[in-house]
């Protein structure tokens, strides 16, 4: 019992980190219809970006604002100056993929050939540990849980009482609609990318913070977890990667205790297949109206 409780708690730390990147990721698949398969390459780069500021003597929390700002710059940039081409010349979701999968590539060997393949670790003062009913978690792990509760808050806020939000919602329903309202489609899908890269900035910045020391691949392996996650949740639907996260971290993270670490990925792919088999669109997610890439 000691074992599982302890497990649980691994488990909400990951299932923290995995929802900040998850609810990012399903906000620009939810909106714009692209499926940013350079979403972990974005992430690893803002924790680079976060690893010399701390290596110069910055703190951790420093490097994650940084981090956060640089993923929001970043993504709102690759948007505008690569994708946005592509969708102008009529370039299909399937053929977005491809560009997504290339740029990906792109930025992790030229992450590669900057970094070189080193094992980066953050400089991070000593946590203290904490015991509460069978849970032992750092004061480190409590925060990380702190920032994805005051993220996924805020974000909740923003979706159900800012025009902003309603905007979004209106968009992902029916952007020639939401156009025809009035509602600048390419003013609101501009603020997504931003929104969406500063949460893959602190994703990508608490990802390593969590871990030992992380490398120039380490967001594209996560990658995997983030879109089992939002599958399972149900694709395009925040709320719904918010629980798919839940589900998915903690039943990695007790996989890892029970059987063994290196299947907890497999895990996640099972409960990924139980979903698909019982509910194809997900927990929380509706059937998806077949539509084109919005830009």
């Amino acid at each position: 019992m000691d074992r599982l409780v302890g497990a649980f708690g691994f488990g909400l730390v990951t299932a923290s980190i995995l929802a900040i990147a998850a609810v990012a990721f399903t906000l620009q698949f939810g909106i714009t219809n692209i499926l940013n398969l350079a979403f972990g390459e974005i992430m690893t780069l803002c924790a680079y970006i976060g690893y010399l500021l701390n290596a110069a003597g910055a703190s951790v929390w420093l490097a994650l604002v940084v981090g956060a700002v640089a993923g929001a710059v970043f993504s709102a940039l690759l948007n505008r100056t690569i994708y946005a081409l592509f969708v102008r010349r009529g370039t299909a979701l399937w053929g977005m993929v491809i560009v997504t999968i290339a740029v990906a590539l792109i930025m992790q060997n030229t992450l590669l050939g900057l970094a070189g393949p080193h094992n980066f670790t953050y400089t991070i003062p000593p946590a203290t540990t904490f015991r509460f009913a069978g849970l032992i978690l750092t004061s480190l792990q409590l925060e990380i849980i702190g920032v994805a509760i005051v993220a996924m808050l805020t974000l909740h806020m923003m979706l159900r009482y800012t025009r902003l939000g309603k905007a979004m919602r209106a968009t992902a329903s029916d952007p020639a609609l939401a156009q025809s309202c009035g509602i600048n489609a390419s003013r609101v899908i501009d603020l997504v990318w931003i929104i969406s890269g500063a949460l893959c900035g602190i994703a990508g910045v608490t990802l390593v913070m969590n871990t030992v020391s992380f490398t120039a691949s380490t967001g594209s392996d996560f990658l995997v977890v983030i879109i089992a996650a939002a599958i399972v949740g149900g694709v395009g639907a925040p709320y719904g990667a918010m629980l798919g996260a839940l589900l998915v971290g903690v039943t990695s993270e007790v996989a890892a205790v029970y059987v063994n670490a290196s299947l907890k990925n497999v895990f996640a792919f099972a409960l990924l297949l139980v979903v698909l088999l019982i509910r194809p669109q997900g927990f929380i997610g509706r059937a998806r109206v077949a539509k084109g890439v919005v830009t």
